[in-house]
């Protein structure tokens, strides 16, 4: 198992769809996962560290996790199937650990709440990563996660961090 870290959520130029970028630690190689625009959401949220005013479901989740005195001990992207993804988690129970079945998205978005590590089988990376992007595409990652930002500092009405990011965004489109 290859350990990853996430780079970022952005939106795909070509699908138009949502994609969760998980690299190597090397940054060598790059594993898109498409999602929903709802689970973007979740892992954009939680990538911010955005603390909702009542719990999300991951959230709650979570919660639950805690209070029954369950760890999230790891996240593994396991299998590739027809163009889908498959993952699970594994909890600690006292000294037991239990593998769980889960969508990626979810998955994700649970490890990030819970601080726990995402890995990636050899077979799932070699099958479906991608050597680093193209700074074109990198490019593109760095002006969504700008907008998703500069939307949220508009949300809770901090215009002058909403007009800092507008500006940062200007730039990059200018290069």
């Amino acid at each position: 198992m290859i350990r990853v870290k996430i780079s970022g959520v952005a939106i795909d130029p070509i699908t138009k769809g949502f994609v969760v970028i998980l690299k190597d630690e090397t940054e060598k190689r790059w594993l898109p996962i498409w999602v929903g625009h709802y689970e973007a959401k979740m892992i954009s949220l939680a990538l911010e560290k955005v603390k909702p005013v009542r719990p999300l479901p991951h959230d709650l989740i979570k919660n639950i996790l805690d209070t029954l005195g369950v760890v999230v001990k790891r996240v593994v992207i396991c299998n590739i199937k027809d163009n889908t993804y498959f993952a699970s988690v594994t909890l600690k129970i006292n000294q037991t650990e239990k593998e769980i079945d889960a969508r990626p998205s979810d998955a994700i978005a649970l490890a990030l709440r819970a601080s726990a590590p995402i890995y990636v089988t050899k077979e799932v990376l070699n099958k479906a990563s991608t050597e680093k992007v193209t700074l074109e595409n990198e490019k593109e990652i760095k002006l969504t996660e700008l907008q998703q930002k500069m939307q949220k500092a508009v949300e809770v009405e901090n215009y002058e961090e909403a007009a800092k990011l507008r500006d940062q965004i200007r730039s990059l489109e200018e290069k």
